[in-house]
Order: C-alpha cells, then sequence, then structure tokens
C-alpha cells in the first residue's frame, strides 16, 4: 500500500508554525496545484471532520500553534483527512491531553471510524474499551492476543491479558 493512503497522528500535537489553514491545506498543495476554490472546500470539510471547525472557522489564519493541545490535535487530524487515507494510524493521540480534550477525541474517532480503519496505539485500556471494534493486546513485543474488544476485556483468553487487566502487572 503506498505511503500516501496512510495518515498518521503522534503522541504530541504537531501542528506546523502556519495558519491553520495551511496546515490542513499543505498535503494538498503537496499532491498537485488544487485551486483555491477546492482549497477552500476542502479546508472546511476536513476540519468538520475533525470536529474541530467551529472553534477554529473564524481564526482560520491564525497561527496554529496559538491553539489548545487538544484543538492542535484535531487541527492535525483535519491536515491528514484532508489527502484522504485510506487508513489512519493514531500513536496515543490522547496521552498528552487534558480529560476534556480527550474526551473530544474520543468522539472524533467513534464517528471517523465509520469511514476509515483506524489503528490507534494506547496504554490506557479504559480508552481501547470505549472506542474499538477488535483490541490486540502486545507484551514485551509479542502479541498475546486479539480479539473482538468486548470479549477481549470481558473474557481474556490468555492469563497474560488479564493479569494485565486486572493490574497484577503493566
Amino acid at each position: 500500500m503506498p505511503y500516501e493512503q496512510i495518515g498518521m497522528v503522534f503522541q504530541q500535537p504537531n501542528p506546523f508554525p502556519f495558519s491553520v489553514r495551511e496546515n490542513v491545506a499543505y498535503g494538498l498543495r503537496l499532491n498537485g496545484r488544487p485551486s483555491r476554490t477546492a482549497i477552500a472546500e476542502k479546508v472546511e470539510w476536513a476540519l468538520k471532520q475533525a470536529a474541530v471547525w467551529d472553534e477554529v472557522k473564524d481564526d482560520l489564519d491564525k497561527n496554529a500553534l496559538s491553539f489548545s493541545g487538544g484543538q492542535q490535535q484535531r487541527i492535525c487530524i483535519a491536515r491528514l483527512l484532508a489527502v484522504s487515507p485510506d487508513i489512519i494510524l493514531l500513536d496515543e493521540p490522547t496521552s498528552a491531553l487534558d480529560p476534556i480534550s480527550s474526551s473530544e477525541i474520543e468522539a472524533t474517532l467513534m464517528a471517523l471510524k465509520k469511514t476509515y480503519t483506524i489503528i490507534i496505539v494506547t496504554h490506557n485500556p479504559q480508552q481501547a474499551s470505549r472506542i474499538s471494534d477488535r483490541t490486540a493486546f502486545m507484551l514485551n513485543g509479542d502479541l498475546v492476543e486479539v480479539g473482538e474488544t468486548n470479549q477481549f476485556f470481558l473474557t481474556p483468553e490468555q492469563q497474560a491479558t488479564s493479569d494485565y487487566l486486572t493490574g497484577k502487572f503493566g
């Protein structure tokens, strides 16, 4: 699968040091020379999909670094959505955020998972149980168990998974 079909969101929000509009349009410009109208439409669409449009629509020319961590993370999600990836990879996307911002990101991911394949790495079992359909547990680099999330958390098949979920280690 070509790398263009995969989008990545990192642990720390990493917007580029320019406007919200230019952050979201960045990948579009790399992939060609779309018209101003096409860029404006795609920027608005992506920010709406990332559930941050209402918070930034009046400040699209403001530096993306001036927004809160949760808003920055959703701007980064919008940036990747603008280029329409097939798969979204997220590495602990809420670990550096407060509970309210984390909740907003989770709600955004719940809506996006209807359209995109999303793979999220988290060390937060509660988060995984809330937002995932399937869960994999890895220990020391080895894949221990994979399953439907409800079954995984209620009746894990492997003792190591059960021990982790009950807090015996981890």
